[in-house]
């Protein structure tokens, strides 16, 4: 189980007339062995950062990630190292997050070897599972990212990332830079990847189609607060909030956000918490 609690994340911008920008702001929730927790809300709100910040990508000034008992944020450099095998982060660029001079091979066997996950045999024979695994086959082992396609690229990574059997990932608009065509075939691969190593997942997306097909539960972030969370059916078909309404009402993301007043999350429903407004 993944428990996020009071994550915040602060940026300054400014040198002399210097402002806090409040990334996240107080973000709290879990999410089960196995769940998809589906992250939506506008461009800017916050969701990249709060992703990187439960992996320590970018380093939180308050609150606490536990993963699998596991405190993260109390880590040293070295123990977070240690640790990077059991959570892991799919970039939206998945070209940018290959080695273009490394084969395919060699990009997949990479974190076996780091990990010291085998001898070079054990290596080579688990690398051409995970390829197949992903749908590509052994011939695209020996080629390098620049003679895939975005769609194999990314499959590429999905190869590297099961390598470490992960227990929690992140996943940042993995497929919004792909065609249309290939976004399915990747998504029902993640999804149906995700239930085999019974990963738990944080899925970031502005698009609710896709929220709506990955997710079990859903979390709503506006202005780097979580302002509505519950199962994915009650939030996309019944929301609550006014934010969360719009968001649902109007085709992509809005381009503005009711001014509101933060109270405090009140469980509307069982399992569905709203944080209440003023307007």
């Amino acid at each position: 189980m993944i428990e996020v609690n009071n994550i915040r994340t602060y940026f300054t911008t400014g040198l002399i007339h210097q402002r806090v920008i409040r990334a996240v702001d107080g973000v709290s929730f879990r999410i089960e062995e196995g769940e998809t927790l589906g992250l939506v809300g506008e461009s800017g709100c916050g969701k990249t950062t709060l992703g990187r910040s439960i992996l320590r990508l970018i380093e939180p000034d308050e609150g606490r990630v536990v993963v699998n008992g596991t405190d993260v944020t109390a880590l040293s450099r070295k123990e977070l190292r240690r640790f990077r095998s059991r959570m892991q982060m799919i970039f939206q660029d998945a070209y940018a997050s290959l080695n273009p001079r490394m084969q395919i091979r060699e990009s997949i066997s990479e974190p076996l070897k780091i990990h010291r996950m085998g001898d070079q045999t054990a290596i080579d024979q688990r690398v051409r599972e995970l390829i197949e695994e992903v749908g590509l086959n052994r011939e695209h082992l020996n080629r390098r990212p620049y003679e895939l396609s975005g769609g194999q690229n990314q499959r590429v990574v999905l190869a590297r990332i099961l390598a470490l059997k992960p227990e929690f990932i992140v996943a940042d608009e993995p497929t919004s830079a792909l065609d249309v065509s290939v976004q399915a075939q990747i998504l029902h691969l993640i999804r149906d990847l995700g239930q085999e190593y019974r990963m738990s997942c944080l899925y970031i997306s502005h698009d609710l189609g896709v929220i709506r097909a990955m997710s079990n539960r859903v979390a709503v972030m506006l202005e780097g607060r979580i302002v509505e969370i519950g199962k994915a059916t009650d939030v996309l078909d019944r929301p609550s909030h006014p934010y969360t309404r719009r968001l649902v009402g109007i085709p992509g993301s809005p381009e503005s956000a009711p001014l509101t007043t933060t109270l405090e999350m009140v469980e509307e429903r069982p399992g569905h918490w709203v944080e209440e407004v003023a307007w």
